[in-house]
């Protein structure tokens, strides 16, 4: 899915139960996480729940792949892998990923702890592609 096609499904989406259950759907589908991916290297901190992002570069390219043990992170990870996946640096550099996150309608449901695991998630990212 695309990153338009994945702000166009939240926007059609009026109520927060909704858009939960949506953001859960969309957690269920990320790829396959190794068991033997979940290091203390590849642990993000500054999440309340257990979160772990991998990385590889192809190329000039980004690709990420993450899981966690909630399913609303999940999702809140398969969001913002949408976002960054294929991206070269200066791509995901120019994101405002909250400024998405804001326009997606996710920031006035959401726990501030969520909001900072998300931001912990996104910094972890950025910080993987300089």
């Amino acid at each position: 899915m695309s990153p338009a096609e994945l702000m166009e499904n939240f926007q059609m989406l009026m109520n927060w139960e909704d858009k939960y259950r949506y953001l859960i759907e969309l957690g269920e589908k990320l790829r396959d996480f190794p068991e033997t991916d979940k290091t203390d290297a590849n642990k993000v901190e500054g999440c309340q729940a257990q979160v772990w992002i991998t990385h590889r570069v192809e190329g000039d390219k980004h690709y990420f792949n993450a899981t966690s043990d909630s399913h609303i992170v999940r999702g809140l990870q398969a969001v913002l892998l949408t976002f960054v996946n294929g991206l070269t640096s200066q791509e995901i550099q120019k994101l405002d990923m909250l400024a998405i996150f804001k326009r997606m309608g996710l920031e006035e449901h959401l726990s501030p702890s969520r909001r900072n695991g998300f931001l912990a998630m996104t910094n972890r990212i950025f910080s993987l592609t300089f």
